[in-house]
Parts: structure tokens; C-alpha cells; sequence
């Protein structure tokens, strides 16, 4: 009966610390200060070795100019002869505040004092001192604390105070102090410079780091100089420098894995500098001995091939892809080959009558499901293509049961749903994207959203759904790059359609169209009527980002790229585009990413 007693009596207290700490917070965040200090005063009271309650009650003396009440709560902490020397650094900061320079540096030479007497004070006090903006005495406390015991490294500490002072290239140079003596790693020192390097290569900051770098190399050759300048130059876009020092990674290396290199070729390829990443595929080819990344390059090279390929050149593609097919075979480690090249023959040469049984050979394989979800998506959207759409179904549906809470079972479902509405089973396709708005994957969550809503929108006012049904015609034949064809039914939605909910839909799906088939001046005539006339529905901002990135991309117009993206910026803040058209905005306008 005593331990119950006891018991309820702890759980009181301690429940009503809880609270107390609770609602001190609240209030302290919020900014009413008198309210919080009620409960400070009497927390600080019930515990006084909790450090951040005292502390916080400081602040609220000072937010509310009780200075004298603050200063007498710290003098009595250093009286009680157990206060560590930061109270120092406490009340200094509380004369600071009364404009009393004079007695705050007194107190802060104190703090500094403390360091000669016990060097290990260093790091509790430099970090005080930064704590409040005072980072000239906070060096001052991690460089003395080092002269006194120079076993104790605050270097990491100091570079990032120069950092903060803006003397960058200071901070530079002592990363790379700290890198070079093995005290840090590469990863968070760029992780901590990253901040201040620009995508321009004349920008002060860049011109800096490299020279750095390059002295650093120039005293003491490593491998550590090559990655960072890669990596400097990969921001800079510079990707045939980084090329060269890859290179020279790979050849000091003597046989390292080609991770590096396969990474900086696909951000060039992602980057449009397609030379220089023919280039570096072609290295990996010849240079690499592992099968899957030899692998992956070649087909790297033909993708690029198909770039610009036109139909006269599909027959030697073919041919290329039929070599590495018989090079390589039906493997499980080269499912990669035999899904490119099925889609390959189904989406740039219209034969999937060749590559369904590619695939369903493939899952004849023995697969982990991951790799046999992997075929059967590929031969889902292939069947899809062919318009065998139960059979399509099927496989989608078995991923789906397999990986349920996967983000591959996710896609499938989605193609569920996608499918069920090229067929007109706009019903069943709703109930699998309702499921899909909580994704996990933001870009699933999207794309279901936007079917979602095409469909609930245009069968309400339409019970034949007879628009919504030509649409999704519309919307297959495109899948099929059947372009002529697909604008052609949904001019006839236009034509036919006026004035109803699908019109925006219709228009920025044909705006697509044309600019894929180069009808840029068709392509705008879309968008501006969907921003001019239905400028407050959901497809407005789609039509400004498209707009913004054909006249920034295709035509060279600057300007009229920066006013669709401001548009975005001002009355879309919630939109899907608004971090990338904010960049590019900010590109545009002439000012430092970093």
C-alpha cells in the first residue's frame, strides 16, 4: 500500500513537471514572456541543476528588460562556487544587452581567463561565445584552449566560425587542413562548403576553393584533392573537368570501382552535356571488367543513340541491341538488357509482337520478386501498348498483391488504374487512386491526384461520359507516340466539348503534343488560353511552368520564361513547381544558387 502511495505521489510530481515544462515552452515560442516566466521561476525553483530551465528564465528577464532581476539570479549561480565559467559569458552578454560594452568585456575576459586555469573549458566556452554572434571571442577560446593542451582539435569548430564570419577562404583552407590530416571526411566537408559554392566558376568563392585545393594537391598529392575538385566542377557543370579527375582517380586507384564514374556520366546525360557523357560511357566500356556496369554503360551509349535517331537508323540499333543480347543472354543480372531492348522494339519500332516473349522468357528466370515485379511492369506496360489490357491488368495486379506496401506495388497499382481508364473503367480506376493519394512516393501521389480528378470532375455533368471516353482514346494513342492521331481526337473534344470541365484537360494535354512535335507556337496558344481562362483551376500553374520552360529552354526568351515563373511564385505557392520555378527564377534573375 506505501509503494502505491509513493508511486501515485512520483507520478504526480512528475506529471506536473511535464506540464509546467510543457506550457512554459508554449508560451516562451509564442513569445509571451510574463506567462512563461510564471512557470521558469517555478520550475527553475523545483530544479535547480536543470540548466535550460534557468536559462530560459534568463531570457525572459531579459526579452522583458528585467536586467537587474537576470543579473542577480546569474551573480548568485557564480557565488554558489559551483557555476561553470560560462556564467561568465552569461552575464557579459546581460550588460550587452543594457548597452554596457565596458562591463560586458570585463565578464568576457573572465570566461576567457577560465581556459588558463583548465584548458578542457575550451569547447563549453567557444561554444558559449557562438551561441551569442560573439565569434572573435570564440576563437579566442579555441585557440587558446589549443596553445595551452595542444592534444585538444577545435579546428572543425574554427572553420566553421570562419564560416560564419564570412572569411571564406580561411574556412577553406582549414577543411582542408582537417581533411588532409584525416581528422574529417570528405563528405562533411563538402557538406559544410556546399553552402558557399556557386554553379558559376568565376564566382569569388569557387575561384577560392580551387585554388586551395590546388595548393593542397601541389604539397601533398592524394586522392582526396581529385574527388573535391570533381565534385567542385560537377557543380559548376563543368562535367569534362570532372571527367579528368575521375580519370585520374580510377588510374591512381589501380582498379577501383567505376561507382564514381557511372555517377557523373548519368548527371551529364541528366545535365544535357551528352558529348561528354558518350565520353565517359565509352571509358567505362573499355576500361570496366564487371559485367553489369560494363552492361549498363552500353546501353547508356544507345540511349543516347536514340536521342537523335531517326527511322532510317532503328535497323542498326537493332542489330547493336541483337549483339548485346547474344553477348550477354537471358541473365538475372542483365534483366536491364532485356527490358531496354522489349522496349525498344515496342516503343521506337512498333513490333511488341517481338518483345512480349522477350520478357515472358525473362520470367522463366529465377527472380526475387523484386526482379519479377521489374519484368512484369515492363511487359505490363507493353501489353498495354498492344492494347491487351486484361492480360496487362493481370500483371499489374499480381505486383500489386506481392509488393503491397512497396513503392513498386504503388506504381502498379497505379498502372491499374491507368489501364482501367484507357478501357473506360473509370469506376474501378477511381477506387485503386483514391488508395494511391496517400503514396509515399510524392510523384505517384501526384499523378493520382490529377487522373483522379479528371475523371471525378468529367462524369458528373456527363453521365454518358462521353467527352472523358475520347479523352482516354486521346491518352493511349499518345502512349503509343501516336501524336498526330491523339491531337487530332482532342481537337475534336474542343470542337465538340466547349465550355465543359474537360476543355483545360483537353487543352494542356494537346499543348504537350505539339510541343513534342515541335508545333511550339500551337503549344503556347494552349497554355495562354488555359492561364487566361481558367487561371483559378488546378492546370493554371502546369500551364505557367510549361510556358516558363519552353521560353527558357526551346526559345531563348529569358524574360518571358521569369514572368510565368513569377507567376507561380506569387499566386501558386502550392504548387508541385514552385521549388524548381523558384531556382529558375533565381537563375534567371541573375542570382547566386548555391
Amino acid at each position: 500500500m506505501k509503494g502505491i502511495i509513493l508511486w501515485l505521489c512520483l507520478f504526480t510530481v512528475f506529471s506536473g513537471l511535464a506540464q509546467d515544462d510543457f506550457l512554459a515552452k508554449q508560451y516562451f515560442n509564442d513569445g509571451e514572456y510574463e506567462k512563461a516566466l510564471v512557470f521558469y521561476e517555478r520550475l527553475v525553483d523545483q530544479n535547480p541543476r536543470r540548466m535550460d530551465f534557468a536559462e530560459n528564465m534568463v531570457r525572459c528577464y531579459q526579452q522583458l528588460e528585467y536586467y537587474d532581476k537576470a543579473e542577480a539570479f546569474l551573480m548568485g549561480r557564480l557565488q554558489s562556487g559551483n557555476a561553470f565559467p560560462t556564467i561568465f559569458i552569461e552575464l557579459g552578454y546581460n550588460f550587452r544587452l543594457q548597452e554596457n560594452t565596458e562591463k560586458a568585456a570585463e565578464y568576457y575576459k573572465k570566461a576567457l581567463a577560465a581556459i588558463e586555469k583548465n584548458p578542457n573549458y575550451g569547447y563549453g566556452i567557444g561554444v558559449g561565445f557562438q551561441r551569442f554572434a560573439l565569434l572573435d571571442y570564440s576563437l579566442q577560446a579555441y585557440e587558446k584552449a589549443m596553445e595551452l593542451n595542444p592534444q585538444l582539435d577545435y579546428n572543425f569548430q574554427i572553420a566553421q566560425i570562419y564560416g560564419e564570419q564570412g572569411n571564406v577562404e580561411k574556412m577553406f583552407v582549414s577543411y582542408l587542413q582537417l581533411l588532409g590530416n584525416g581528422r574529417t571526411t570528405i563528405g562533411n566537408v563538402i557538406g559544410k562548403i556546399g553552402d558557399f559554392i556557386s554553379e558559376d566558376p568565376e564566382n569569388e568563392n569557387n575561384r577560392l576553393l580551387k585554388k586551395a585545393i590546388l595548393q593542397k594537391a601541389q604539397k601533398d598529392p592524394d586522392i582526396l584533392w581529385n574527388e573535391l575538385l570533381s565534385w567542385l566542377y560537377v557543380q559548376q557543370k563543368q562535367y569534362n573537368f570532372a571527367f579528368a579527375q575521375e580519370k585520374a582517380i580510377y588510374k591512381r586507384a589501380m582498379g577501383a570501382s567505376f561507382e564514381r564514374m557511372v555517377t557523373l556520366g548519368n548527371t551529364s546525360l541528366e545535365n544535357k552535356a551528352v558529348e561528354i557523357a558518350k565520353q565517359i560511357y565509352e571509358y567505362i566500356v573499355k576500361n570496366s571488367s564487371e559485367v553489369v556496369t560494363k552492361l549498363n554503360a552500353q546501353l547508356n551509349l544507345l540511349d543516347i543513340e536514340l536521342l537523335a535517331a531517326e527511322n532510317k537508323d532503328l535497323s542498326r540499333i537493332d542489330t547493336r541491341y541483337q549483339d548485346l543480347m547474344t553477348s550477354y543472354g537471358y541473365q538475372v543480372p542483365t534483366l536491364q538488357l532485356q527490358v531496354a531492348y522489349a522496349n525498344f522494339l515496342t516503343f521506337r519500332k512498333s513490333e511488341s509482337e517481338k518483345a512480349i516473349p522477350i520478357l515472358k522468357r525473362s520470367l522463366e528466370l529465377p527472380l526475387t520478386k523484386y526482379g519479377e515485379a521489374y519484368i512484369k511492369l515492363a511487359l505490363g506496360d507493353i501489353l498495354v501498348f498492344d492494347q491487351k489490357f486484361n492480360e496487362a491488368l493481370i500483371y499489374f495486379s499480381q505486383i500489386q498483391k506481392s509488393l503491397k506496401n512497396d513503392v513498386l506495388g504503388q506504381e502498379a497499382r497505379f498502372k491499374v488504374a491507368q489501364t482501367s481508364f484507357y478501357k473506360g473503367d473509370f469506376d474501378w480506376a477511381l477506387t485503386q487512386l483514391k488508395v494511391l493519394r496517400g503514396s509515399t512516393s510524392q510523384l505517384i501521389a501526384n499523378d493520382a491526384m490529377q487522373l483522379s480528378l479528371l475523371i471525378s470532375d468529367n462524369s458528373l455533368e456527363d453521365s454518358t461520359q462521353t467527352a472523358l471516353k475520347k479523352y482516354a482514346r486521346a491518352d493511349l494513342l499518345a502512349y503509343q507516340n501516336k501524336n498526330k492521331e491523339a491531337i487530332t481526337v482532342l481537337e475534336d473534344i474542343l470542337q465538340q466539348h466547349k465550355g465543359e470541365k474537360i476543355e483545360d484537360e483537353a487543352l494542356l494535354r494537346q499543348a504537350e503534343l505539339l510541343e513534342a512535335s515541335n508545333e511550339l507556337e500551337g503549344a503556347l496558344f494552349n497554355y495562354t488560353k488555359i492561364v487566361e481562362f481558367y487561371g483559378n483551376d488546378i492546370l493554371a500553374d502546369d500551364a505557367h511552368f510549361a510556358m516558363a520552360e519552353l521560353y527558357r529552354i526551346k526559345l531563348n526568351k529569358p524574360e518571358k520564361a521569369k514572368y510565368h515563373y513569377e507567376r507561380i511564385l506569387y499566386n501558386y505557392q502550392d504548387s508541385y513547381y514552385f521549388p524548381q520555378a523558384r531556382k529558375n527564377f533565381r537563375i534567371l534573375r541573375g542570382d547566386t544558387i548555391n
